[in-house]
């Protein structure tokens, strides 16, 4: 009898070795991504208007890295562009019209993970070419592919979704979702993640929901509602922007026409932020199954946003400039392998560097095709710094540079020139324009900012008046023939 127990033994454990030695040596890969969220939209992070405990937990168990940006755009639609340097790895002018379509010879993300023996699944938001999605994913379910959900099919409540098709064709016409569109990616997510138990393999799950992103006009009946006086408006608050910066009458702006009052604001942002807490109820079931899946201690998560927006600040709604508030974005990583616990870096990074760190940090060969620069120095030294300056770009109309505590943007609407200069240590609302009182310095960061330009192959000219051509606002037709092919 004693040796029978002994033998059960035995066998349990050589199967117990056995099934430890079939699971993956390779961290899995969980990327939450929303669209239009503000980098302070997040209550651990300093908002006492918005509620968030999903995020907040995250926020609390990563680095969080609080000056992440986006690159820019050269359209009004900045989450294309922002989601093909992501999935690529390159800066704005590196990705092609615009990041509609990710050529072949650019190896998105997945597809690199997915060709060092990755399971790669994606659901949500896909605002580039369907080929690239079809390479990029192994497996998928409820895919929008698109900007937003339009206001006249009933945005969110009914998302016209794909399901996942194994040839990459995406053919069929799409099909009506019964349920909020948080809530069918979600679905989405937490069924692939239930299959992952047994972790014989690794995995990327992407989870690219659109929310925050309007139509505001119906929420969910989950997730915490927001009374008009629950909200306070923004310090740096302006009922409109002081000048034509180029992109006043785009439609991101006539969600609430200018001039606003306090009023106004505080309504859309009370609906703003029921749409950050509904889709964090749908963060927090994915982090639940991931739980549940028994993978949490072997997976890296990713939380960040494709761009930010106005609301309000700035004299603006949307996110077609270069204030921090739309440049700017939340981003944190989360590695078990080695707990941070809510560290906070101020290092200068752009939202594509997340590309080469995550190859790094799974042991994956960074293709050469990636320009972006590993964050992993940053996170394994908590006083590394990353970039000395950072540029931005919208349309050919607005450039900025960013260094240190100061940020020089320049404007040219149609031959018009205005300069600003903020210092964001005394100024973080970016309204106190110092670019007569310092006009060394703001010369000295035009300076700079032309030379990065140069480097970075921007169309326009800051020693040219006219920057591009005559002038004239770029053209989408103009946008998608800029850059064909790859540098």
């Amino acid at each position: 009898m004693k040796m029978k127990s002994l033998l059960s033994v035995s066998l349990a454990l050589t199967a117990l070795t056995s099934c430890q030695e079939q699971k993956s040596d390779k961290p899995n890969i969980l990327f939450i991504l929303v669209d239009d969220m503000q980098s302070d939209a997040i209550a651990a992070l300093g908002n006492k208007d918005v509620y968030t405990p999903n995020i907040d937990k995250l926020v609390h168990e990563g680095v969080n890295f609080t000056r992440t940006y986006t690159n820019g755009a050269l359209c009004g639609a900045l989450s294309m562009p922002s989601r093909a340097m992501l999935m690529t790895g390159r800066g704005v002018f590196e990705v092609q019209s615009d990041g509609m379509k990710i050529p072949e010879n650019q190896i998105t993300l997945p597809e690199q993970l997915q060709k060092n023996g990755y399971r790669t699944f994606a659901t949500g938001k896909w605002h580039a070419d369907k080929a690239s999605f079809g390479r990029s994913f192994s497996e998928g379910e409820n895919i929008f592919f698109g900007g937003m959900h339009p206001y006249e099919m009933n945005g969110h409540c009914e998302p016209r979704l794909h399901h996942y098709d194994p040839e990459g064709k995406f053919d069929e016409e799409p099909f009506v979702g019964k349920e909020f569109s948080s809530k069918m990616f979600a679905d989405a997510a937490v069924d692939f993640l239930n299959s992952t138990s047994d972790n014989k393999q690794p995995f990327m799950a992407y989870v690219a929901f659109t929310s925050p992103h309007d139509p505001r006009i119906s929420l969910p009946d989950y997730g915490k509602k927001y009374l008009d006086g629950d909200v306070s408006v923004p310090d740096n608050f302006l009922p409109e922007h002081p000048f034509d910066n180029g992109e006043l009458q785009i439609r991101d702006e006539m969600v609430l026409p200018a001039p606003r009052t306090p009023e106004q604001l505080k309504h859309e942002l009370a609906l703003y932020y029921g749409m950050v807490s509904e889709v964090d109820v749908q963060i927090g079931r994915v982090l639940e199954a991931l739980d549940e899946s028994g993978n949490r201690e072997n997976t890296i998560i990713v939380f960040a946003s494709d761009n930010g927006l106005a609301m309000g600040q700035n004299g603006l709604i949307g996110k077609q400039s270069l204030y921090d508030h739309s440049v700017g974005v939340p981003m944190l990583i989360i590695d078990p392998r080695k707990p941070q616990q809510g560290r906070k870096t101020d290092a200068l990074c752009y939202l594509y560097d997340l590309y080469p760190t995550l190859c790094e940090l799974v042991g994956v060969e960074i293709p050469s095709s990636v320009t972006g620069r590993s964050l992993k120095p940053v996170l394994d030294d908590s006083t590394a710094q990353h970039r000395e300056d950072l540029f931005f770009i919208y349309s050919n109309q607005q450039r900025a540079l960013l260094k240190e505590n100061y940020k020089y943007i320049i404007y040219n609407v149609e031959g018009k020139i205005t300069e600003q200069l903020f210092d964001l240590k005394n100024d973080p609302g970016e309204l106190v324009n110092l670019a007569e009182t310092e006009k060394e310095k703001a010369q000295a960061y035009k300076a700079l900012l032309n030379q990065r330009m140069q480097e970075n192959h921007d169309f326009c000219n800051l020693d040219n008046p006219l920057w591009w051509k005559d002038a004239h606002k770029l053209t989408w037709e103009e946008c998608q023939t800029l850059y064909l092919f790859d540098k």
